[in-house]
């Protein structure tokens, strides 16, 4: 099968500053994947690169098959992006701002579209605001402006720069769900975020740069188990006996951790814990955790 997404040695340069150095991915269709990074390690670079916006220096970068440089019409209609800044025309309305989106891509007005922009209106919760005029609305109803934008003309791959960067809960929760939607029903979806929790509950596969280069490529789930751990956190009335001291460490506020490999060793670590008298007052397991992982990758490349 065709990669949704592919990324080959890319390389950017901004005078002396590398900004992509030997890039290179494979994103599945169908996949919700990860691209994570400190400010300024290159992310928005490469999406302006897939989008077309910046011409690398070497390399090559495809949308379903189609070369971003030789097939650039047939590779852009097949991709949406919400990019990180806010812009939009002030001229029109939120349901003509979309009008004139589709029509960039050759679309024209038709009942199919016209029912296609009603529904992102609805999915997005633009309804009531699909016949007001751009500059009056917040920044949050512009950001889901940006989403319906992307979305307009139907593309199979969708890049999400930041989108929740600063936006209300209600927003990201709409936004979320109507991703999900969009990932079950077939679609790419590449997010950039600094939000983790978000990469770590939505995507299957997550890629790191730093400084222009991939420093980790991994299924979400093994770079969580590599990096990081699920923990047995416990605060107790009493001693422990030399083997269970011998696995716990200290944590703060009094409080005692075990590394557990797996959840079915908590019950028998417990009874361990009662059985030699010592009384368990709190208690709680801690799952492994995406910025842990981060800062370590970070850290060590």
């Amino acid at each position: 099968m065709t990669s949704a997404v592919s990324i080959r040695g890319v390389e950017k340069r901004f005078g002396s500053l590398r900004a992509l150095d030997q890039v290179s991915l494979e994103i599945e269709q169908g996949e919700f994947f990860a691209l994570l990074g400190p400010n300024g390690a290159g992310k928005t670079t490469l999406i302006s690169a897939l989008g077309g916006l910046v011409r690398p220096d070497a390399g090559q970068l495809a949308v379903m098959g189609h070369d971003v440089a030789a097939d650039y019409r047939l590779a852009r209609a097949r991709l949406g992006i919400v990019p990180q800044e806010i812009v939009f025309d002030p001229f029109f309305s939120v349901r003509e701002t979309l009008f004139i989106q589709a029509g960039y891509f050759g679309i024209p007005r038709s009942a199919a579209l016209t029912a296609w922009v009603d529904e992102l209106l609805h999915k997005l919760a633009l309804t009531v605001k699909a016949d007001n005029n751009m500059r009056q609305l917040s920044g949050g109803m512009k950001r889901r402006v940006l989403v319906a934008q992307a979305l307009v003309h139907r593309p199979p791959v969708i890049v999400l720069d930041e989108p929740t960067a600063g936006v209300d809960v209600e927003l990201r929760q709409t936004l979320w769900a109507f991703v999900r939607e969009l990932n079950q029903a077939g679609h790419t979806i590449l997010l950039t975020t600094h939000y983790l929790e978000e990469a770590q509950q939505l995507c299957q596969r997550i890629a790191m740069l730093k400084q222009g280069r991939v420093v980790a490529l991994e299924r979400t789930e093994d770079l969580l188990s590599a990096f990081s751990d699920r923990v047995l956190r416990v605060k107790i009335e009493g001693s422990l006996k030399a083997d269970l001291a011998a696995r716990a460490r200290p944590a703060d506020d009094g409080w005692i951790e075990f590394v557990l490999h797996d959840l079915a060793e908590v019950e028998p670590l417990l009874a361990s814990l009662r059985s030699t008298g010592v009384a368990v007052r709190r208690m709680e397991v801690t799952e492994p955790d995406l910025e842990e992982v981060f800062l370590h990758v970070m850290e060590t490349h």
